[in-house]
């Protein structure tokens, strides 16, 4: 019985990290360049459950051998493996502001290792200088001149050099490079991750390679750099909602049978056996 306790409980520990995930992708419905996490449920290993019996044989003197009977599998539990973002292109917004910059795919090619699209991302350098990564192109121009985020961290080049601006009144491309005095000052960095899952999310709206740093975009890949425009979070609101109601009726349904359980626990020990 307490088998049955233990994968009711894992149920909602799982449906508890599920709703985690789903509140935090709609807290991050309105942030610019946001990649809404997926949840992967992966059941614990299966258990290949056998029944041990006494057959005699037929030797003298007469004994018993334990042979095997298999019943077949057990499910042992629920869990959330990994949080795998989805790089699916957010709309595109308007917003007027020079120093914004969306990233717009065009021909990504797919990768034959993961299945997935391919993923384009700016190069920043964060306050430790490693160089991270984001599709928030909501950028601004600090007060020593250079092209940062939001949060201080510089916007590299396509050589991963720092990019010096002499002001706001500069123009940016189609392909990243940026005009400023009719004179050529840098061009955006966009990097390229053939397989989208050795990213990893680190807060702010970065993300982080597990395979050391990403090359820029190839010939074959094809994007577009948008000035005076920012690309939405890919948050689908609605859709979230849903998830996110259904995650709460599951935890409820796996809590009921962990009550359920606990009931029934309680009058085998303290009903069941009692001496009249």
């Amino acid at each position: 019985m307490l088998r049955e306790l233990y994968t009711a409980a894992s149920g909602m520990l799982a449906q508890e990290r599920r709703v985690e995930m789903l509140t935090n992708n709609l807290a991050n419905a309105e942030t610019p360049g946001y990649k809404a996490d997926a949840g992967a449920m992966r059941a614990f290993p299966e258990l290949l459950m056998s029944r041990l019996e006494d057959e005699p044989i037929p030797t003298a003197p007469p004994r018993a051998i334990l042979t095997q009977t298999a019943i077949g599998p057990l499910q042992t539990g629920v869990y959330m493996q990994e949080l795998i973002p989805n790089f699916r292109q957010g709309d595109i917004k308007e917003t007027g502001l020079s120093t914004d910059v969306a990233l717009v795919d065009g021909q990504v090619p797919v990768d034959p290792a993961s299945g997935q699209r391919g993923a384009l991302l700016f190069a920043v350098e964060n306050g430790q200088g490693d160089i991270r990564y984001t599709r928030n192109g909501h950028f601004t121009v600090s007060p020593d001149g250079y092209f940062t985020t939001q949060d201080g961290w510089y916007v590299l080049d396509g050589n991963g050099e720092r990019i010096a601006v002499p002001n706001e009144t500069f123009a940016v491309r189609d392909d990243g490079t940026i005009i400023a005095g009719n004179r050529e000052i840098a061009r955006l960095g966009v990097a390229f991750a053939a397989n989208p899952q050795t990213l990893i999310k680190e807060g702010n709206g970065l993300f982080r390679s597990t395979t050391g740093p990403l090359p820029q975009a190839p010939g074959n890949v094809t994007y577009t750099v948008k000035q005076r425009f920012l690309e939405r979070s890919n948050v689908d609101v609605e859709r979230t909602m849903t998830d996110l109601l259904a995650a709460y009726r599951t935890f409820e349904a796996n809590q009921k049978i962990v009550q359920a359980y606990d009931r029934s626990l309680d009058k085998a020990v303290n009903e069941v056996g009692r001496l009249k």
